[in-house]
């Protein structure tokens, strides 16, 4: 009797998918990202230690690396400086503007870029990708002047539109690339039930690019938030932002506070982590949807 002979079997593409995505690896790999988890995460360590430390702990001679008698005092000393609430206050008006203005100026000129043909659209592109490269240290001068033309030197509006133009490439190349994966199918469909452009966009684009959007918004905030050159010069006194409000607090007479200056760098992120956290799945999906052109 011969022996019975039976095919391999056949992989499933579950399997074939896991290989892919979820590469094994040995025990000097895992130790090697541990080893490069921990570098990335030390400075983030240091700050937090130092907020907790007292400043005669801060700048003895044996400092220790652990905040031996923790205390409260440097974070309390921020929520009693008005100017510094002011600052914050500023921020999130300046943040969240930026990342309306971003979503939406982005989000037409993506859609003009992708679904329509017109002469010099690729050369728009090329301008967007060129002012990526430019300086923003370059283009402050000629922001200043013209603002200050225009008469919105030290507002809000000034410092929102300054943030926009650095926000709107990344962006704008973010959104035409998640809106080139939409079928044509789908536009033409709605065109044939009699829907205008801006319905188009309004009611059948955007509900598809949602991630695509939350990204752009949370790359705007999170771009608006951590400046300080620009807030600096276009501001002024009175809509100075936190990170202004920080350098002018902390940083005087070529001396620093610097327990003062961690406690309010640890409450400054915590509104950009909070928001990371809470849109993470909607940021990683925006940006996997807007680096692969379907």
């Amino acid at each position: 009797m011969s022996a019975l002979s039976f095919p391999p079997p056949r992989r499933r593409s579950r399997d074939v998918g896991e290989g892919i995505t979820s590469p094994t690896l040995g025990v000097g790999g895992r130790i090697g990202l541990t080893v490069l988890a921990l570098f990335g995460l030390l400075p983030v360590y240091w700050l937090v230690a130092t907020a907790f430390m007292r400043r005669e702990d801060v700048f003895s001679v044996d400092r220790p690396y652990f905040p031996m008698d923790p205390t409260l005092a440097n974070f309390r000393e921020f929520f009693d400086n008005s100017t510094l609430l002011k600052d914050l206050g500023n921020s999130l008006v300046v943040s969240a503007g930026t990342a309306v203005v971003s979503v939406l100026v982005s989000g037409l000129t993506a859609y003009s870029l992708s679904k329509f043909r017109y002469r010099g659209r690729n050369m728009i592109m090329v301008m967007f990708l060129v002012g990526q490269l430019v300086p923003g240290a370059l283009l402050l001068v000629t922001l200043y002047l013209m603002f200050n033309s225009a008469g919105l030197l030290y507002t809000y509006t000034a410092v929102i539109l300054a943030f926009t133009t650095f926000t709107l490439p990344l962006s704008v190349f973010l959104l035409k690339g998640i809106i080139d994966a939409l079928p044509d199918e789908i536009l033409e469909a709605a065109k044939v039930d009699g829907l205008s452009n801006l319905a188009i966009l309004f009611r059948i684009v955007c509900p598809l690019i949602v991630p695509g959007l939350i990204t752009t918004a949370m790359f705007a905030f999170m771009r608006a938030w951590s400046d300080l050159l620009f807030a600096l010069t276009l501001a002024g006194p009175d809509k100075q932002t936190l990170t202004v409000g920080m350098t002018t607090a902390f940083i005087h007479d070529g001396a620093a506070d610097w327990p003062g200056l961690m406690a309010a760098s640890v409450i400054t992120s915590l509104p950009l982590a909070v928001i990371f956290v809470v849109l993470q799945r909607y940021f990683v999906s925006g940006l996997a949807a807007g680096a692969v052109k379907g």
